[in-house]
């Protein structure tokens, strides 16, 4: 009877996976022809390839599938890993943990779970009620949004894994050093009173249920209903912008004006970059222009780093639940942060 109820069990898994292993080999075939059928949509085109016009339209033709489909696989997969993680869960495990390495956990988690600005409120009460000391809430916070799997996924599919990789490990190190510096700082009275003032909960991990292939499969296709519905037209908004920097924008004006040489170019990237409201998905494509047009990787990498973790929109979220003081350290922590990224990497590379 075992035996039969594990080949059964066997026969029951056999077309999720039949279905992974197709899907996976149609996405690498589509996104292999991406660049001959942009090219060939421009040669159709009454335009000059070679002009302003027909590079931002090769550009805008290449990449929008392009961002779309990197967005679309990695959300799935990573819609099937989420269903392993709750905030239920998340705040379970870093519950009670040392500062130092619960900083270390919360942003290797941010990276995980797929929480952003509009979730920024119910999450930061959460963590406090469940004893989540605040430096280690704020290194989770900052990772979330800066280091998902959306902007990890374009930046290794866009540049290659040494930029990936060195985002990847620069938003780590920013969101750990500025949670525990936040930490160290012990700014818990300056949470708004209502929040200090709300009772603990005790955080348990329970039994988890567990979930079938199929329904993990099912939690992906869920997770790029919500999340590439909601972002896709920052997305193309993204890509315009790009294309028309690709397209019209002369290398010596990027390269003057955001280029190595222009020592106020970070702090400047840092400041404009603040008050946008963007994610990742949007952003990347005008980062790609830029760099192709001269301009600096440290000072587009702080560029980008402003505008997805210090989004003007989320701070004025987290002010309902976070004093002005606690607000402007945050701020200023991590803003300077970013600065030192810049610096770094226009003097090294």
């Amino acid at each position: 009877m075992n035996k039969l109820t594990l080949n059964i069990s066997k026969f029951s898994n056999t077309k999720p996976k039949l279905f992974l292993a197709l899907a996976v080999i149609v996405w690498f075939a589509l996104y292999k022809i991406l660049i001959p059928v942009s090219e060939g949509i421009v040669a159709w085109l009454p335009v000059d390839r070679s002009g302003h016009l027909g590079g931002a339209l090769q550009f805008f033709l290449y990449d929008t599938p392009k961002v779309l489909m990197l967005l679309t696989g990695v959300v799935f997969v990573m819609g099937m890993i989420n269903s392993y993680f709750t905030p239920e869960r998340t705040r379970a495990i870093l519950a009670g943990r040392m500062e130092g390495t619960a900083n270390i956990m919360a942003a290797g988690l941010g990276i995980l779970t797929p929480f952003c600005s509009c979730s920024a409120v119910p999450l930061f009460i959460g963590f406090v009620q469940a004893g989540v000391p605040l430096g280690v809430t704020f290194s989770f916070l900052i990772s979330a949004p800066m280091i998902n799997e959306v902007a990890l996924a374009l930046l290794f599919g866009m540049f290659g894994w040494k930029i990936g990789a060195l985002y990847l490990i620069l938003g780590l190190t920013i969101a750990i050093a500025a949670g525990w510096i936040i930490g160290k700082l012990k700014m818990e009275n300056y949470l708004e009173d209502w929040v200090r003032d709300m009772p603990r909960i005790q955080t348990v991990t329970g039994e988890e249920s567990i979930m079938s292939l199929e329904e993990r499969i099912q939690c992906g296709f869920n997770a790029v209903r919500e999340i590439v519905g909601r972002v896709w037209i920052y997305i193309l908004a993204g890509i315009a912008i790009g294309a028309a920097i690709h397209g019209y924008v002369p290398e010596e004006f990027m390269a003057s004006f955001m280029g190595k040489q222009a020592w106020w170019s970070v702090p400047l990237a840092v400041l404009i970059g603040i008050p946008m409201y963007s994610n990742a998905a949007g952003v990347i494509p005008i980062v790609q222009a830029l760099l192709t047009k001269g301009a600096a990787l440290g000072t587009v990498l702080a560029f980008m780093m402003s505008v997805i973790a210090l989004s003007l929109p989320e701070t004025v979220i987290l002010r309902k639940v976070l004093k002005m003081r606690l607000i402007i350290t945050f701020i200023s922590v991590v803003a300077a942060g970013i600065l030192f990224v810049g610096f770094i990497f226009n003097m090294v590379l």
